[in-house]
């Protein structure tokens, strides 16, 4: 008798260890590179979401989310790729992330895709990854730069500009938005006086801008990262009085660029991914709350990437690698009951009871048949030193 008690009380035990184990979820992010200075605030927003998932205690009968970190360097797809299959190792069921479209294109050719890992990107841009052949396992909730450089040639041509010089940082994402921006502009009588790619990393680039500076223009669009080269081409051409106006791309909005050129920038104007209806505003106050400075490019984004996640476990009845991505289109596009940030309890809830939910996030979520969002944009511009929104395209 006793022996059938022991056994019974370890049988217990290995179930309730198995229904309550921490479920863990990889976020791959650009920690250092390029863009360092955005992905603290992007990783804690897709943090704010398993955590929302996690304390409701409504995911799957009471399990939780273990966010486990990992970086990209938004540039290194070699180390990038290890740092994926770390993740896997750990036993990871889906990857928030990643951020910059090279890195995110090899983690998930190489590895998550033949691993069966679903990944949801907030802010991999490239017009080349929608034909990726991902088998159902990649999606992104910002939009494609086939939109976002059509968005920013339009904001261009309301801006005035002439004639614009347009420099790119030499990857994927510098390459693909380059090249959509410049049939955009040249289609709005916009003449294109130079294309000329820029390496990240350097010291100096004086001898870009002197490129861009002997080809002419009112401005010169700067297509890269706001930490590395982007921002090298702008004090270049500070410094040789160049230019003083500069397009930027959304890799190029943030506040360390402020901090840095201040007023310098008053003339200088871009655009980003983002929203400003009821989604963007909720998730505002729903960050705020958690001391999370929301204003940053793909905040919302890497909210809404995690959420999917908990809501397509919660679909499917199951932290099941192939139930998750299985079960992403369902919650994203709908129909049923619209969630916002901070209801994904109320979400959960339906879910469980065989309702249906929509989930409109912080960035009016919907996405494409191959699964990319189709987005809004944000038309930005410096004041008083400090980026502005003036308008949503």
């Amino acid at each position: 008798m006793k022996k059938l008690f022991i056994a019974a009380i370890m049988s217990l035990s290995l179930i309730s260890t198995s229904t309550f184990a921490e479920i863990k979820v990889g976020i791959i992010l650009g920690f250092t590179g390029p863009i360092e200075s955005l992905t603290p605030a992007m990783a804690a927003s897709a943090e704010l979401a398993f955590k929302e998932a996690s304390d409701s205690g409504s995911l799957l009968g009471g399990e939780t989310i273990k966010p486990l970190r990992a970086d990209s360097t938004c540039v290194d797809s070699a180390a990038a790729t290890t740092a994926a299959e770390g993740l896997i190792s750990q036993g990871i069921v889906a990857i928030m992330g990643a951020d910059c479209s090279g890195v995110t294109g090899a983690i998930a050719s190489n590895v998550a895709v033949p691993k069966g890992v679903i990944m949801i990107s907030p802010s991999a841009t490239s017009p080349g990854l929608t034909t990726l052949d991902d088998k159902g396992f990649f999606f992104r909730t910002a939009p494609s730069d086939a939109r976002g450089g059509q968005i920013l040639a339009d904001i261009t041509k309301d801006r005035g500009i002439k004639s614009v010089a347009v420099t790119y940082t030499n990857n994927d994402y510098g390459k693909g938005l380059a090249d959509v921006y410049e049939a955009a502009v040249k289609a709005h009588g916009i003449k294109v006086t130079t294309v000329a790619a820029h390496e990240d990393g350097k010291a100096d680039y004086s001898s870009e801008v002197a490129v861009l500076a002997s080809a002419g223009g009112d401005a010169v669009a700067v297509i890269g990262y706001l930490d590395q080269g982007g921002k090298g081409i702008i004090q270049g051409s500070m410094d040789s009085g160049a230019f003083d106006t500069f397009i930027l791309s959304d890799g190029m909005i943030g506040d360390s660029l402020t901090d840095t050129f201040g007023k310098s920038l008053n003339k200088s104007f871009g655009s980003l991914p983002g929203s400003t209806g009821k989604g963007a505003g909720v998730f505002t106050k729903v960050a705020k709350a958690a001391g999370i400075d929301s204003s940053g490019p793909y905040t919302g984004e890497s909210y809404d990437a995690a959420a999917l996640i908990v809501l397509a476990m919660q679909a499917g009845n199951s932290a099941d690698r192939a139930s998750i991505a299985k079960n992403v289109m369902a919650v994203a596009n709908g129909p049923g009951t619209k969630i916002y940030p901070g209801q994904l309890k109320k979400g959960l809830d339906l879910l469980a009871k065989g309702k249906a939910v929509d989930y409109e996030g912080a960035t009016a979520v919907t996405f494409t048949d191959v699964g990319e969002s189709f987005g809004s944009f944000l038309e930005k511009e410096v004041k008083g030193g400090k980026f502005k929104t003036k308008a949503q395209r």
